[in-house]
């Protein structure tokens, strides 16, 4: 059971909301406003049954909750929140996701999909991604799974090769490719396997909370910082940290970040003292580092610092001998988690699978596997259980005529995801819930593909 808070001033649809949560064994708290959400977690701050997630409808009688979140943060609060409102507005939604909602939800809300997302929300640790790995060996999982193609063969063999040193690693590929996979993975190969290995979505860090969150602060340093903390370069001490999305750090943060690693000592916010660390860095990106600090967004000098060892994640459709490696694996664990038992897919879905582009790589495939299981009901998944927009998809480009050796490929496959987002977004009357769903995509990518294609 879960502690949760629910802060919603429509008082017919938080009855019905905490009933229904009620029944699948959650404490639901509710309250009407903002202040009364304040009055709520500082009474409940530090107690054992302290909140698990909070549940904020956008606009309420006193503001809306985008600013109580981010006053949350602030002050160090990192329980996971879910967004809700019926104003279905992209840059209500991308506001959310920057001021450190773990999801956003559209009114009406679909029972099932509520009870996912709050799943994953209760699953989740905080809500900047900040995860310490237990000191235990981890047993084998899909993290680990390495494949059999040449270029995944590779790809590990690198990862054995580079793991036992100290070298500061950047792993480059595209989003969904697997690369905190990669850096568990020489932290788990590496000397320093016994501690701790830290992640940070450097994506989701606020750019006045960055360094805090990074290397700590003192209290009273800025306004909301209450108690003293120790950041993650701490946390991470003897053993590794990983930093995702490097390239969305600000160019302060950066100039702190060489000189951790320059010198090996960390001054928390509102510090003169240095502390010692011992880190191991691995940095993650799906752009190319270089070609971003030529145009100055990034610093050429912490590239070339952390730039001592360099990996490339292949792109799942680069990997086509380990697709059905994956596919079993992904059936495997989503029979474990929805109790189902699917045994295999047929042969018209495999076909599918193996022409189908991935562009959203193992992510995509994990998400489109997961719901394929959920839908079947024998223990052979068959194309009424595949969603239509993939079938469509695969019929779209099997009509179109053969083009030339010299077409631009990427650029084909970008004009077909654009188009068909557009299609299934007029369909469902720009329902962004709905049309996530149909897509077999989480909403935080649909939001990043229509700002991407400039989609109105």
């Amino acid at each position: 059971m879960a502690h949760l808070l629910l802060v919603e001033d429509d008082t017919t649809f938080s009855k019905l909301l905490s009933n229904f949560l009620g029944k699948h064994g959650h404490a639901v708290q509710v309250c009407s406003t903002i202040a009364g959400a304040r009055d709520a977690i500082r009474s409940k701050a530090g107690a054992s049954d302290d909140f698990a997630v909070f549940m904020l409808d956008y606009r309420l009688p006193d503001g809306n909750s985008l600013d109580l979140l981010k006053s949350l943060r602030e002050e160090g609060n990192r329980t996971p929140a879910l967004i809700m409102t019926s104003f279905n507005d992209i840059r209500t939604a991308v506001n959310a996701m920057q001021s450190g909602a773990f999801d956003y939800i559209t009114k009406p809300v679909n029972p099932e999909e509520l009870l996912m997302v709050l799943k994953e929300a209760l699953n989740r640790k905080t809500e900047v991604s900040v995860k310490t790995i237990s000191k235990k060996p981890e047993k084998q999982s899909l993290d680990f799974i390495e494949g059999n193609s040449k270029i995944s063969k590779q790809l590990y063999e690198y990862v054995r090769l580079v793991s036992p040193t100290d070298m500061s690693v950047i792993i480059q590929g595209e989003s969904g490719t697997g690369k905190e996979h990669v850096a568990k993975s020489i932290h788990r190969l590496s000397k320093r396997a016994e501690g701790p290995f830290v992640a940070i979505d450097c994506g989701s860090l606020s750019k006045d909370l960055a360094a805090s969150e990074l290397f700590g602060h003192k209290k009273g340093a800025f306004t909301g910082a209450l108690t003293d903390k120790i950041g993650q370069f701490e946390a991470a001490d003897g053993g590794t940290l990983f930093l995702d999305e490097i390239g969305n750090l600000g160019y302060d943060v950066q100039i702190k970040l060489l000189r951790a690693l320059q010198e090996r000592i960390v001054v928390p916010i509102g510090s003169t003292q240095p502390v010692k660390v011992d880190v191991r860095l691995i940095a993650a990106t799906n752009e190319d580092l270089l070609t971003i600090s030529s145009n100055g967004d990034f610093r050429e000098d912490l590239y070339h610092r952390l730039n001592e060892f360099k990996i490339q994640v292949p792109a799942l459709r680069e990997r086509g001998e380990d697709l059905a490696v994956f596919i079993q694996h992904f059936v495997d664990k989503a029979n474990e988690e929805l109790e189902k038992n699917v045994r295999q897919l047929s042969k018209e879905v495999m076909d599918i699978f193996m022409k189908y582009d991935w562009p959203g790589n193992l992510r995509e495939l994990n998400n489109v596997i997961k719901r394929l299981v959920l839908l079947s009901k024998e223990e052979t998944a068959d194309l009424k259980a595949l969603p239509q927009e993939m079938i469509t998809s695969m019929e779209s480009i099997a009509a179109k005529p053969t083009v030339s050796s010299g077409s631009d490929l990427k650029l084909l496959q970008e004009t077909h995801e654009k188009e068909m987002i557009e299609k299934v977004l007029q369909d469902v009357r720009y329902n962004k819930s709905k049309a996530a769903k149909l897509l077999n995509i989480d909403r935080k990518t649909l939001y990043y593909k229509i700002e991407k294609y400039h989609i109105e």
